[in-house]
Formats: C-alpha cells, structure tokens, sequence
C-alpha cells in the first residue's frame, strides 16, 4: 500500500491471547488452568450439542477435573432475552469462566454472558461502545467457522428482542482472554455456510482495507486476508476437508477480525446490520456477499489505488491496466467469486422488496461504518445500492 506519511493513528492493542493450530482445541483444560478457571460455563448453539461437541469438551475437561455447565440454546442472531437467560444460568451456578463455541452468534452470546457475569443491568444498557465497566469473567473463544472474527474482536453483535433490531456492544473488555483457533473444527461444515462465513471475512478485510480509518497495520492484514480467501474459499467450499484450504480461510478469517479493531468497516456492513433485523433476519454472511460487489463499485473510484490492490490480492492481473479499470476488476472479482460457490444472486431470495428498502436505509445510515466508507454517502445512495443487490 502507499503510505501517508501525514497520517496519525492509534492501533488498538489485541489483549486476546491467541492459538492458533490443528488439533488446538485440546489444549482447553491448560488453557482455562491458566485462566483461573475451575468451574466453566460452556455457551454453544444445539447443532454443536447434536453433532457431539458438547460431548467431547465434556470429556476434555472432566479428565482434567474441570465439572462443565452447559447452555446450548443459542440461536442464529441470538437475541437479549437469550443473553439474559444464559447469564442468570451462569450466576446461578457459580461459573468462575466462560468458553464461547461455535460460530459468531454463539461467540458473541459467549462474550456478552461473560460481560454480564460481572455487571449489573440489562445487556441492552452497554449497546454502544465502551460502557461495560467492569472486566468480564475470564472467557476463551473457539470458532467453528471462519468468517466473523468474533474470536479476536472487541464486539458483541446481537438482536435487541424488544426492538427486533439488531445491536452492539463495543468494549475493549469485550476481547475474549484466549481465542483457540482450531481449522480442524470446520471441517465438517456445510458448503453453503463456508460460502457464507468466508464472505463475510472477505467483506471485513476489503471493508477495512478500503475505508478512511485505514492504516498500515490494519492494511498488511487485510490484504494477506483478501489474497488468502481469493486462493482458498473456493476449495475450502468444494472440498471441506482439504487440510490446507481450512487453514487458511481461519488464519484469514483472524487476521480480518484483528485489523478491523481500529478501523471499523464500511456501507455493506452499515446495511448488512438492518437486514438481519425485523422479519428479515437475512443470514449475516449472505447480506454482505450479496451487497459487498455493489458497494466496492459505488466506492471504488474514491480510492482507486486501494481497489487495484484488492484486485490484485484476488488474483486480477492488473499491472498493465490503468487504475480505473484495474480498480473495477476487484468487484468483478468477487461478483466471480460469490457465483463459484453459490452465494444467492440478490436479496430477493431472502425475502426483501422494494418496500422495504426505506425502512432499512434509515436504519443503516445511523451506523458508525458510514462515516468512515470511502465515499460520502446518503440516504438515496444506500437506497440504490440496495435496489441493484434485489
């Protein structure tokens, strides 16, 4: 990237310790040890529990004399009541840590519940950034998908159930204390929910490496992100098992959550907010696959330099092309990508009509990724984008 040598920024420091390996998830019980952890609270979803992870972490842990309580009733885009309910389980027994399991909505209750554990309230008083007061319970995080980052990232994201809206909490005591990055544990994932899941890192890589926010830091990960899910998502969807392929879209999937700490994101993600709310509930991965191409081509000719290197970083060969038409091959780029691994072709297929729009537009223009999007944009800018993601 070219540098700016007039820029000032702050990096914000990632506290999570991070291990990152196959086979990682056996390490747990040392890791929880070292936490001071003896009675851990384990958050996950019913599919973990039905597919024998429960089990296993049960196991894990009962033969290193670690007794585990167990809540899987998380759901996609949990909601407040269900954080609430997960946190009066864990007061009630006394849990002194928390291990969050599965994919970003069991890692953001997980986050969310051990924040309750040690403040007052509701979860829905700390939307927002920065108002949890006191530190969270000690809590270890292990994604089995590689797309959210929530692993490495100082949000929650969640459904206010009162509202049906979707919220955030931002706090840097929101960080999880140890993050188990585990590629083994994606291997059975379903191709459609790779599809999604690698996305949605894509779209926080391009997001941050695009947006106004941007510095070298956050700019050397985003982009070994992008070319990392340019040359893996799509054997990783094809063939879940390929040992390599899961590697790296989780590497990819971390290096994207940690970079866009300091920076925050962009329009797709202003609207990928909005459309998970309500009666739309469109899955989080398939809202930014869907709206991300339509954004990069709204944006791209505001930082056209930053475009190239995103084309490039998925594979464009754009050294002979002038930057405008270099710049525009990074969203054909993705349009190719998202038709190779099935990602549905627009919004539509979730559901959403042209009725909708204004309801979602106002919703999305209130997002803190606005400000900071390449290209100023309104109301009817965001209006548009969705009318050509239909």
């Amino acid at each position: 990237m070219r540098l700016n040598s007039s820029q000032s920024f702050n990096f914000l420091p990632v506290p999570t310790d991070i291990h990152f390996g196959c086979g990682m998830l056996n390490t747990l019980p040392d890791r929880l040890k070292s936490l001071g952890g003896k009675r851990p609270f384990l958050v996950t979803d019913p599919g973990l529990r039905a597919a024998g992870m429960v089990e296993r972490i049960e196991t894990l842990l009962a033969s290193a004399g670690l007794p585990l309580v167990v809540f899987d009733g998380v759901k996609p885009d949990s909601g407040s009541d269900l954080i609430m309910e997960a946190a009066s389980r864990l007061r009630a027994c006394d849990a002194d840590a928390v291990v969050g399991i599965g994919g970003g909505s069991s890692l953001d209750t997980a986050k969310a519940v051990a924040a309750m554990g040690t403040n007052s309230g509701s979860i829905l008083d700390y939307a927002g950034l920065h108002k949890i007061v006191n530190r969270p319970l000690p809590m270890v995080a292990i994604p089995t998908t590689a797309g959210t980052g929530s692993e490495v990232t100082l949000w929650s994201v969640f459904t206010d159930d009162g509202k049906k809206i979707k919220a955030a909490a931002g706090s840097v005591l929101l960080f999880p204390s140890v993050a188990l990055c585990d590629p083994e544990l994606t291997y059975e994932l379903p191709a459609a929910l790779t599809a999604a899941t690698g996305m949605d890192a894509l779209g926080h890589a391009v997001e941050c490496f695009t947006n106004d926010a941007c510095q070298a830091i956050s700019a050397a990960l985003a982009l070994e992100a992008i070319g990392l899910i340019g040359r893996y998502l799509r054997t990783a969807v094809m063939n879940g098992r390929d040992r390599t392929a899961r590697y790296a879209m989780m590497l990819a999937s971390t290096m994207a959550g940690i970079a866009m700490n300091p920076t925050r994101l962009g329009l797709a993600h202003a609207l990928a907010m909005p459309l998970g709310s309500w009666g739309f509930r469109v899955p989080h991965g398939a809202a930014i696959a869907i709206t991300l191409p339509v954004v990069m081509a709204f944006n791209h000719l505001a930082q056209p330099e930053r475009y190239v290197e995103v084309a490039r970083a998925l594979g464009e060969a754009v050294d002979q092309l002038p930057v405008r038409e270099g710049a525009a091959r990074s969203f054909a780029a993705v349009r190719r990508l998202s038709q190779d691994i099935g990602i549905p072709a627009g919004l539509r297929e979730f559901g959403l009509r042209e009725e909708h729009i204004d309801a979602i537009t106002a919703e999305a223009i209130k997002s803190g990724n606005v400000a900071v999007n390449p290209r100023r944009a309104s109301v009817e800018d965001l209006r548009r984008i969705l009318q050509e993601a239909l």
